[in-house]
């Protein structure tokens, strides 16, 4: 498995990074069969240190986890924690429900982009002017069935999930409802 663990403008010593990967270990050991890549991020905000972590599965799934801390090793254990309960909820559902994938996860690459906020204060030249793009970057579109988007979007803790619909290949979403629940937009069923 390969390992980035690197610090956002503060130094990471050699003792954390042994750690790091020494509990990611122990802690993929148990619940993940095949991690290919761990990226862990450290940063200082204010006085709490926050720990970014982000583990690429061989299925093509991601599980991420943060945590914050008045001390560094502190802020990585809270991320592990958390990451530790999301593998353990995905190796229960991946074993109970998705049995039948023998390969990984296909993926399509796509455009991604961030656009720059609208001044709330000026609706009537909103609707002329466009949103100016920010930031461009490639992302990828993984192909699942709806239950794996659901449960990738859970364990990548996201509002919304793109994919691509397994059984009949059209581009699908998945979402975090303001009522809790899970909704899914199927274009290829609207009539």
């Amino acid at each position: 498995m390969r390992y980035q663990i690197s610090g956002k403008q503060i130094d990471i010593g050699a003792a954390l990074q042994t750690h790091v990967r020494t509990e990611l270990d122990d802690m993929l050991s148990k619940y993940a069969g095949r991690p290919t890549e761990a990226n862990v991020v450290f940063s200082k905000s204010g006085n709490e240190y926050v720990c970014e972590s982000v583990v690429h599965l061989s299925t093509g799934l991601n599980a991420q986890a943060t945590g914050k801390a008045h001390e560094i090793y502190a802020a990585f254990d809270a991320s592990s924690e958390k990451m530790d309960k999301q593998l353990r909820r995905y190796k229960r559902r991946l074993k109970d429900h998705h049995k039948e994938r023998s390969q990984p996860v296909e993926l399509s690459d796509a455009g991604s982009y961030i656009l720059a906020p609208t001044d709330e204060s000026d609706k009537a030249e909103q609707d002329t002017v466009t949103a100016m793009i920010v930031a461009e970057m490639e992302t990828k579109i993984p192909s699942l069935s709806v239950g794996e988007a659901v449960m990738q979007m859970e364990i990548a803790s996201s509002p919304v999930l793109v994919f691509r619909n397994e059984k009949h290949s059209g581009i699908n979403v998945v979402y975090r409802r303001d009522d809790g629940n899970i909704g899914w937009i199927d274009p290829r069923t609207s009539g």
